[in-house]
């Protein structure tokens, strides 16, 4: 490789983004300028070294980079060294910071960098305002609280110059000191004209804005707060090297009562511990998470793997337990370098931080405060509540209707009847009621075989879908009591609930359909016209769970139209009935058999059946408006239990009718319910809340969002799903002109779908990658991506898809003025526009000409004029068939240049008049053709035509 081929990698590795992958370009560029032996660009390439490890997350590698710098500065000076002299001043400011947040390297060294520093800056006649910035940064770490205020005075006492910290990172400091003092007002008040103005530092404004979360908060700005946490946490998130602004995040969401969203932080960074920027770092981080772990209670968390040791779920408590002695200990090596307690008491605190104050609401996904489920470590299982606990915790429910009263001289018999009724009537206040009532009064008594078998069946229906095998259990002791008291009918009613729970196992099918179907033929023959009815019902169940929707069908045309009289019985046939049909395409006959069951459930007042009724004909409706008012009703009648599906699928219906606004409240409480109920669909559910952001335009929440979805998809080893949601993220990031993020989440995904079946997708993603460079002006980098995504899209056997993506490889290589790599970029082109050549498919059409183009314009940047002009003959007739007109006027437009440049400007008028005609007013397009047209009419020496139309496009001739 040349000197000149390895600046111009050096000049790439600049426009990389900081972090792991510009490192090792950069490491390995250095192994290649080493063995070159050029000194100047093996110095500049340590120079941007030092600059990469800072903000890349590797701190302590730029102690070597700098060194060498510096000693080469020193011991045989060369004129490019004054160039570069600025910045390595402004580098000893790095290597004070860096030096302090490791305790191996003694505070001896600090001084003594901070004496060469002073004298530097002295000699060079620069202020020593920085240098006493940083003499008060030293004396604040130690604890030295005399010097500190010694050197604050004359650091904001000093004049600044060009080797001071930038107009946001003084007062970022400036604004932690006031903090950490206790003058907030004055924090707030520094900051504001800071704010107010442009901030063009790599560490701003997410520092100062980080800088003033305790500010705000305790001068009661809570909402500027959030906006500050939000906004800067969003800038920090990606970058290992902001560890411990992220730890700074961490406590402000625990101390606002944020304490969920401090564990989701905790989640998503504490794989950074197992390669901190520093000791320092560390530190923070663990304290600050001890702190928000400790306030999480009994729950786990996920801990991604590292070296020697497995991913896994992990207590809170034990997790605490550990980070909490991470953090101590290394507060006592700081402490043992520095001779004081300093650092031990500044963790001490952290580690004690709690909320306290008003909940200040911080998440984009939760709306509420919700306390975080209790997931059991172990194998120890959590004692069930008893009746009482189950039936207070649920008898105020939202749409339940309020329990009957038990008689006080109801028998066993009569109370157990009771709640069988209330159960099938829906009623579950009264169903709970008789039970609790039932176990108060003869919970220990003896009980004939017959009554303990009733009590133990509806014990199994308490149980319900929260402890199927429970419920199992207890319907096979029910059933043998039964048996034992010859009861035949009770004992098949039984024998066929559980059936139809066996039928939800893939092990227990062929037993639960046995059961089912002997249990509906002994009720054909020995029951009355509801159980027969019922019977029937439950091999349907049975079938439909497993998905036998033919022969589910079937077992409800058996059931008489009335049900046996059971009006609540007939509603839920027609629901299941309902259901069945949906799931072969019956769709009108689905419709009409729910809004049976709505009905019905209307007349009756049973808010479970309407709700069901009216999520089923929210699916089976064409117009969104229609599915909408379904949910609104679905809405007023579902219990507390219900209303999550309710949400989501109203948050659905409203995206489909266009009001995404809506949806989004109605994802945020979907959210909600499922953290406050544990439910691991929350992450699925972020994902659709993340779009519906995205869709109005709230792309800063939609990424807040996105990344949360994400790491819960991880976690769930959803990784189709995460890879898509991915996709979502990196749009988002593209839209917010986060670029460098984007590129990371599309890179990752390239990286996923490295298998044969997923070709299409990997080159898209690569493609979509080459646009977000080109777009950003990194044109060689932009040439790589459309180079791999063109060979990807050659595997899947693509070959319009390869074409499109070497045609912008073409153009991102010209615009890098790498001319060699256009030109070779071209006879692919050339070679994969011969083979489609002759189809007349408008894509097709479009790609072929517009390829035409892309080698045009390299060829005109060669001089080879006349085979430009050759390969446009024909090209923006061909365009304008296929109604691309824009594209053809851009194409007539390089036509009109090639013209006048050949030195034929009466045909290139005409080409430019048209182009002048038919474009939009104040595009682009028209001042060109119209510079281009003026040139033309000055070369047929018409002057004067030349003039007006360059007045009337506000041109200059020298443009």
């Amino acid at each position: 490789m040349s000197d000149e081929d390895l600046w111009r990698v050096l000049r790439g590795i600049s426009d990389m983004p900081y972090g792991a992958g510009q490192i090792a370009a950069l490491e390995q560029l250095l192994r290649r300028v080493d063995a070159a032996d050029d000194r100047h660009l093996a110095f500049v390439t340590r120079m941007q070294a030092t600059t990469s490890y800072i903000y890349g997350g590797e701190p302590a590698k730029s102690f070597v980079t700098f060194s060498w710098c510096l000693s080469e500065f020193d011991s045989d000076p060369q004129p490019y060294h004054q160039r570069h002299l600025h910045n390595l001043l402004w580098h000893f400011k790095y290597m004070i910071n860096g030096l302090l947040n490791f305790p191996e390297v003694p505070l001896d060294r600090t001084y003594a960098v901070l004496d060469d520093m002073e004298r530097r800056y002295r000699a060079g006649g620069h202020s020593l305002q920085a240098v006493h910035k940083h003499r008060f940064r030293v004396a604040d770490h130690v604890g030295d609280v005399e010097a500190a205020a010694h050197w604050y005075r004359l650091w904001q006492t000093t004049p600044r110059d060009g080797l001071s910290d930038c107009a946001g990172c003084d007062p970022t400091s400036q604004v932690g000191h006031l903090a950490d003092t206790g003058r907030d007002a004055e924090a707030v008040e520094l900051a504001e004209p800071v704010l107010a103005g442009r901030l063009n530092c790599n560490e701003q404004p997410q520092s100062i804005l980080t800088a003033l979360l305790l500010p705000y908060l305790r001068t009661g700005r809570a909402e500027e707060a959030r906006d500050a946490h939000r906004e800067a946490y969003r800038r920090l998130r990606g970058n290992l090297a902001n560890l411990w602004d992220v730890a700074d995040h961490i406590e402000f969401c625990t101390m606002t009562g944020n304490e969920a969203r401090a564990i989701e932080l905790v989640e998503r960074h504490l794989d950074w511990l197992d390669r901190p920027p520093s000791p320092a770092a560390a530190m923070h981080f663990a304290a600050a998470a001890t702190a928000a772990l400790r306030q999480a209670g009994p729950s786990t968390v996920y801990r991604r793997a590292a070296d020697g040791r497995p991913a896994a779920e992990v207590s809170a408590a034990s997790l605490a337990d550990e980070l909490a002695g991470t953090a101590t200990g290394l507060a006592a090596r700081f402490d043992a370098r520095n001779g004081t307690s300093h650092q031990s008491q500044w963790v001490a605190r952290r580690l004690a931080v709690q909320a306290s104050g008003e909940h200040v609401p911080l998440s984009a996904s939760v709306r509420r405060r919700p306390t975080r489920p209790t997931r059991p470590v172990g194998d120890q299982p959590s004692a069930p509540a008893s009746s009482t606990e189950r039936a207070e915790r649920v008898r105020s429910a939202k749409g339940e209707r309020p329990a009957l009263t038990v008689p006080a001289d109801a028998g066993p018999d009569d109370l157990l009847d009771l709640a069988e009724q209330s159960w099938g009537r829906h009623d579950r206040a009264t169903f709970r009621t008789a039970l609790v009532a039932f176990d108060d009064r003869f919970g220990s008594a003896e009980l004939p075989a017959r009554t303990s078998a009733h009590r133990l069946a509806l014990r199994a229906s308490e149980r319900g879908d929260d402890d199927i095998e429970g419920a199992i259990t207890l319907n096979r002791a029910a059933l043998e009591l039964y048996r034992k008291a010859d009861e035949e009918v009770a004992a098949q009613t039984v024998a066929g609930r559980l059936g139809v729970l066996l039928t939800r196992s893939d092990e227990d099918t062929e037993e639960g359909l046995l059961l089912v179907r002997e249990a509906a033929e002994v009720l054909d023959r020995l029951g009355d016209a509801q159980q027969r009815a019922a019977g029937h019902d439950r091999v349907a169940l049975a079938l439909l769970h497993r998905e036998r929707w033919a022969e589910a069908l079937a077992a409800l045309e058996r059931v008489p139209a009335d049900a046996g009289g059971d009006r609540y019985l007939a509603a839920r046939i027609a629901l299941h009935r309902g259901h069945l049909l949906e799931q072969v395409d019956r769709v009108d006959e689905a419709r009409a058999a729910v809004e049976e069951a709505r009905r019905i459930g209307r007349e009756l007042g049973v808010g479970e059946v309407v709700t069901g009724a009216c999520l089923a004909y929210a699916r089976l409706v064409d117009d969104p408006a229609d599915a909408v008012a379904a949910c609104d009703e679905a809405l007023e009648a579902a219990t507390a239990d219900a209303e999550l599906p309710v949400r989501v699928t109203r948050a659905r219906a409203l995206l489909a009718a266009g009001r995404a606004p809506d949806a989004v409240d109605d994802f945020v409480e979907a959210v909600t319910l499922c953290v406050e109920r544990g439910a691991e669909g929350d992450a699925f559910l972020r994902w659709e809340l993340a779009n519906a952001y995205r869709m109005v335009g709230r792309l800063a929440e939609a990424a807040e969002v996105a990344e949360e979805a994400v790491l819960g998809l991880d976690r769930l080893g959803a990784q189709a799903e995460a890879d898509r949601c991915r996709h979502l993220l990196a749009g988002v990031y593209a839209g917010l002109g986060e670029i460098d993020p984007a590129l990371a989440l599309l890179e990752q995904l390239a990286s996923n779908l490295d298998g044969p079946d997923n070709l299409p997708h990997r080159a898209q993603v690569l493609e979509e990658a080459g646009g977000i460079l080109y777009d950003a002006d990194r044109d060689a980098a932009a040439g790589e991506r459309f180079a791999a995504a063109a060979e990807a899209y050659r595997l899947g056997d693509l070959p319009l898809d390869e074409l499109r993506a070497r045609r912008r490889e073409t153009y991102a290589w010209f615009w890098a003025d790498d001319r060699d790599a256009a030109l070779r970029a071209v006879e692919v082109v050339d070679g994969l526009a011969a083979k489609l050549a002759g189809q007349a498919e408008p894509p097709v059409l479009y790609e072929l000409a517009m390829a035409a183009e892309a080698g045009a314009r390299v060829l005109t940047g060669q001089d080879r004029l006349d085979e430009a002009l050759a390969r446009l003959t024909g090209v923006p007739d061909r365009l304008r068939s296929i109604e691309a007109f824009g594209e053809a006027a851009q194409v007539e437009t390089l036509i009109g240049e090639l013209l006048l440049r050949l030195d034929r400007p009466a045909e290139a008028e005409p080409l430019l008049r048209r182009v002048l005609g038919g474009s939009p007013a104040a595009s682009r397009q028209v001042r060109q053709a119209a510079w281009l047209l003026a040139r033309a009419l000055d070369l047929l020496d018409r002057p004067a035509e030349a003039a007006a139309l360059r007045a009337e496009h506000d041109l200059n001739e020298d443009d």
